[in-house]
């Protein structure tokens, strides 16, 4: 199996997941119905800053050097994309003004490097749709400027896909430890999702599209 087909494969196990969070509804459910600029920006600061500690914690103590090599690297990019969005507010928050998202929660949980790259590649894929709201947020509220630069992140994602799947390459040399890293993947993007349709059933809105 190449890079390409695992992170096709995850894609196509977790479609509906990823369709959903991928809709309007995710910013909905991301600001608690909120949504407005400030509150989008505060989201979006805090889930950098969030994925930077797991990664700070991944690199700390990764047995595999390449692995703790990249994990550091995307902890340095995670710091840079935090600062990127703090800086266009007053008073930014941290991941510690705010509850641990639920797909952090569960990629920290994640020991070995096998699990950790499949992580890596669920966590990108939601990322890369919450990026996408993001971006289409602000395209909605005339701020090309931020759009512009939430699509710059975005891009920077695409990035840490190919990147984690090269490592899945690279760690994963059976047809076990492939179906690890999958599951791993899944149970990341699953961990997002769960925590998205809970939060809309909070609020009384339906976290299925309306036919």
């Amino acid at each position: 199996m190449t890079s390409d087909e695992f992170v096709d494969d995850v894609r196509t196990e977790n479609k509906t997941a990823l369709s959903r969070l991928g809709s309007s509804k995710s910013l909905y459910a991301e600001t608690g119905g909120d949504i407005e600029a400030e509150t989008v920006l505060r989201a979006a600061a805090v889930a950098e800053d969030a994925a930077r500690e797991t990664f700070e914690l991944w690199a700390d103590d990764e047995a595999n050097e390449a692995a703790a090599a990249l994990f550091a690297d995307l902890a340095e990019q995670e710091a840079d994309h935090y600062e990127t969005v703090a800086g266009k507010l007053d008073d930014p928050p941290t991941a510690a003004d705010a509850d641990l998202p639920a797909i952090q929660s569960t990629l920290r949980g994640f020991e070995s490097t096998v699990e950790r790259a499949g992580g890596l590649v669920g966590r990108c894929l939601v990322a890369k749709k919450s990026k996408e709201q993001y971006t289409g947020y602000f395209v909605g509220d005339a701020d090309p400027q931020t759009a512009g630069v939430f699509r710059d992140l975005g891009g920077d994602v695409d990035d840490q896909i190919d990147r984690g799947a090269e490592l899945i390459e690279a760690v994963c040399g059976t047809d076990d430890e492939r179906e690890a890293a999958r599951a791993a993947a899944s149970e990341a993007i699953q961990a997002a999702y769960d925590e998205y349709t809970e939060s809309l059933e909070s609020m009384g809105v339906n976290p299925k599209p309306v036919c």
